[in-house]
């Protein structure tokens, strides 16, 4: 299985998630073609492998960086955007997997690929809360929507944190907001000539981010 993944990483540099095949992983190994469908019956499956290992390689790299970051919860924030943009351009083929377009006619399962997929959210949630106790994050007075003030309620249920509805919410806009500065990057969406030192800028908008999510040196 390991050796399936690992080809199946290959091909996803050389071609679109569209056009991965089971029958070149069966070439690779050296097997006949049927004996691959013993170990992945389909290139769905075949997907859902490679996202799972994206989406754990990316968290283990981001737990990593926060455990070496020391106490402070917000260098342990920049320390996982850090990570995860360093693992993002280091792998842009599997970030694109994760979060370029959807693959036409693939679902991922919610039962296998949720965990692994909000490994980065949890590690940014746990680092929130981190703060609520050492007293290091802002409260602020901010009127939310009925609706989205029941959502955060049942995620701050679900992962039984302490933090505020609104706090919450400002994780929220940190978790989405590094996405969306990794994306940029990894997508080359600024252009070619726009900033000459996108690493500096990419740690001067997650500082952005850190301050407006409330989390103090």
């Amino acid at each position: 299985m390991r050796e399936i993944v690992r080809i199946g990483r290959e091909q996803l540099a050389t071609v679109s998630p569209s056009d991965l095949s089971l029958r070149a992983v069966a070439r690779e190994l050296g097997v006949v073609s049927s004996a691959i469908y013993r170990y992945v019956k389909n290139r769905d499956e075949l997907l859902t492998l490679l996202i799972v290992d994206a989406y754990d390689e990316l968290g283990d790299a981001v737990d990593a960086a926060v455990a070496a970051a020391g106490s402070s919860p917000r260098a342990g924030v920049l320390a996982a955007a850090r990570a995860t943009r360093e693992w993002s351009l280091r792998e842009p083929s599997r970030y694109a997997l994760l979060y370029g377009t959807p693959v036409p006619g693939y679902a991922a399962p919610a039962d296998r690929t949720t965990q692994p997929g909000t490994r980065v959210a949890v590690a940014l949630m746990a680092l929130l809360e981190q703060a609520r106790q050492e007293g290091r994050l802002e409260e602020r007075s901010e009127r939310l929507p009925r609706s989205v003030r029941t959502d955060l309620d049942a995620v701050r249920r679900e992962f039984g944190l302490e933090v505020s509805a609104p706090a919450l919410a400002r994780g929220f806009v940190l978790w989405t907001g590094l996405f969306g500065l990794v994306s940029f990057d990894v997508f080359d969406q600024y252009g070619v000539d726009t900033f000459s030192d996108r690493e500096a800028l990419f740690v001067h908008q997650v500082e952005l981010l850190a301050d407006l999510a409330g989390l103090t040196a």
